[in-house]
Parts: C-alpha cells; sequence; structure tokens
C-alpha cells in the first residue's frame, strides 16, 4: 500500500513539473516581438489623370412639327437623311390654308367697303378701325398656315428620329428629329477638388466601346460656374470634331482628362491594410521600436504601389510582411 502511495505522489511531481514547463515555454512565446518587414517611403510625381463616362450627345438637336395640329400630306426623308438648312422635309396638308385663303379674299372685299364709307363719313373710325384688324388677323393666319404648309430644316444635319406616315394627324410629337452631328459632345460631372485645374480648351481623350483600341480627341469647350451642393461635383462639356462622322449620338463614351502631376507619397501594396467592416486603409508607420496604426487616403493605383494623400510622410518607414500579429503602438522586432 506504502509503495503505491510513493508512485502516486513520484508520478504528480512529475506531472506538475510538466506542466510548469509548459506554461514557461507559452509565455516566451508570447512574449517574443512580432517581426516585421519595413520600407522607406519617398515621394513620386504622380500624373493626375481622371476619366469620365458619358453618353455621346449631338451638338444641335431640332424637333421638326407645324405650330397647329395638321394633317401629314407626304414626308420627304427618312431616319439616316443627311439633310441641309432649308430643305423641305414635311408637306402639310393645306385644306385649311386654302379656305383661309378664300375667307380673306372675301374680307378684302367687304373692308374695301368699309374703307370707302369711312371716307365720306358713313361709319365712325372705330368700325372702321375694327374692319382693319379683323382683315389683318386673317393675313396673319394665312402666313402662319403657309409656313407650316412646309416645314424645312433649320441646320444642316441627320434626320435620327421619324414619328409618323404619309396621312397622319400630327399632335404632341414632333414630325421628325434633326440632328448636327459634325460636331458631337459629352456632358460629365467633375468633382469639385479639380475645380480651380478645368479650363476651356483642355484636351480630352475619347474611348469608345464602337470602336476598341481607337482613340479621338475632345476639348473642355464649357466649365459650369457653379458646384452642386449635394454631390459636390461641377458640369463640364466636352466636344468632339466629327468631320468623319464616325461617333454618334447615344454611343457610350469615356473621356480622360490630364490635370498634370502631383508630388505625393507612395506605398508599396502589400503595405496597406483593410480595417474590418469598413472601407478605410491602413499602413503600420515603425518608430523607435514601436508601429503606429495610420489612417490612409488613397490616391491613383500605379500597377503595384497607391498614392497616398494623406496618413504618412516622406521618408516614414512603412511595414510591409507581418501585420498579422500587430497592434497599434506594439513593439516590433524588424528583420530584413
Amino acid at each position: 500500500m506504502n509503495k503505491i502511495k510513493i508512485f502516486s505522489l513520484a508520478s504528480l511531481a512529475l506531472l506538475l513539473a510538466s506542466c510548469g514547463g509548459d506554461d514557461n515555454s507559452n509565455k516566451a512565446v508570447m512574449n517574443t516581438k512580432p517581426q516585421v518587414k519595413l520600407t522607406k517611403v519617398v515621394n513620386e510625381d504622380v500624373a493626375q489623370t481622371e476619366t469620365y463616362t458619358a453618353t455621346v450627345e449631338s451638338d444641335v438637336k431640332n424637333n421638326i412639327s407645324p405650330n397647329t395640329p395638321l394633317r401629314i400630306e407626304k414626308v420627304l426623308v427618312d431616319v439616316g437623311d443627311v439633310v441641309r438648312k432649308g430643305q423641305v422635309l414635311v408637306t402639310l396638308d393645306q385644306t385649311n390654308l386654302n379656305n383661309t385663303k378664300l375667307q380673306y379674299e372675301n374680307a378684302k372685299i367687304e373692308f374695301s367697303r368699309t374703307e370707302a364709307l369711312f371716307k365720306i363719313g358713313g361709319i365712325s373710325k372705330s368700325s372702321y378701325d375694327t374692319a382693319k384688324m379683323q382683315l389683318e388677323v386673317q393675313a396673319a393666319l394665312i402666313k402662319q398656315l403657309t409656313e407650316n404648309a412646309k416645314l424645312v430644316s433649320p441646320i444642316n444635319g441627320v434626320v435620327t428620329a421619324r414619328n409618323f406616315d404619309d396621312g397622319d394627324m400630327c399632335s404632341g410629337t414632333a414630325i421628325l428629329t434633326i440632328e448636327q452631328t459634325n460636331v458631337v459632345k459629352l456632358n460629365v460631372n467633375v468633382s469639385e477638388n479639380y475645380y480651380k485645374l478645368l479650363k476651356k480648351g483642355m484636351d480630352a481623350t475619347i474611348t469608345l466601346d464602337a470602336y476598341e483600341g481607337e482613340e479621338f480627341t475632345g476639348k473642355v469647350t464649357i466649365v459650369s460656374p457653379s458646384v452642386d451642393a449635394s454631390t459636390h461635383t461641377f458640369k463640364a462639356e466636352i466636344t468632339i470634331n466629327n468631320k468623319e462622322q464616325k461617333v454618334r449620338p447615344g454611343m457610350f463614351a469615356r473621356a480622360t482628362i490630364n490635370f498634370g502631376t502631383q508630388s505625393h507619397v507612395v506605398v508599396p501594396d502589400e503595405a496597406l491594410v483593410k480595417q474590418i467592416g469598413a472601407g478605410d486603409r491602413y499602413v503600420y508607420v515603425y518608430k523607435d521600436g514601436k508601429v503606429s496604426y495610420n489612417k490612409v487616403e488613397l490616391g491613383k493605383h500605379m500597377n503595384d504601389k497607391y498614392e497616398i494623400l494623406s496618413g504618412v510622410k516622406p521618408g516614414d518607414q512603412v511595414v510591409i510582411a507581418g501585420q498579422a500579429r500587430l497592434a497599434n503602438g506594439k513593439e516590433v522586432e524588424v528583420v530584413k
């Protein structure tokens, strides 16, 4: 019985000694400083280019319709036709015009009688003036109906829409749409950060999905004098000289504008740490044996590095490997 107790006590002592050894080992591991690799960051000249998307629009667009609802006699052009300024596009029913002309001729005869009576004092001045005004109204109506009898193009352009056929009664909707496409434009929204940099006359490089691999040149022609308070953007118009008529209204386009270069800190991609549950980016900056967790504002992404607008200074040493065990203020061991 005594032998069993002695063995049990000895076994217990060995077990405790073993447990004590593991605890010390764990503490040693916990006290080991995380090993990190560093790189020194410097300023570089970064091209400040921005790309904007927009739908191509014609520079001038006219909807062709009469002043009053009339029946269409004949539409003389179709979608895709090139038209010149002053060309007759649509002729309209002239029944109303002919009736009005007949009424006008009768009114002229009646006014001649009224005028003769007025000259001999047979009617008052007010009656004469009323008759004269009625004749003038008739004349104005004939002029309006005559102008509406033939609709002409106000510009040189292309027919891009036809909404009625011969014999239709037109009302409300335009019969035709004519667009000028030798010059086309893009309307883009630009961040207010670039307001002082964007100037009329600046070049823009245009690419279109319809012409993969081909570039077109545009120019900034309008810069809005005001900024949208809700979006903090302002509108700008870019025009494209489209003599070859390749760029068409409705095409999807990308316009890239170069605002010059600025000198900013750049860091390698592997230095960036994303905060869990948020879109913020951080880097660990090393100083005097410790690291600090610095929030950064990103700029351009250039191959394998990022432009940093704030959060890191030139000459700072940033961690590029070993971030998994780091925390703000943690002491670290630097390795090559």
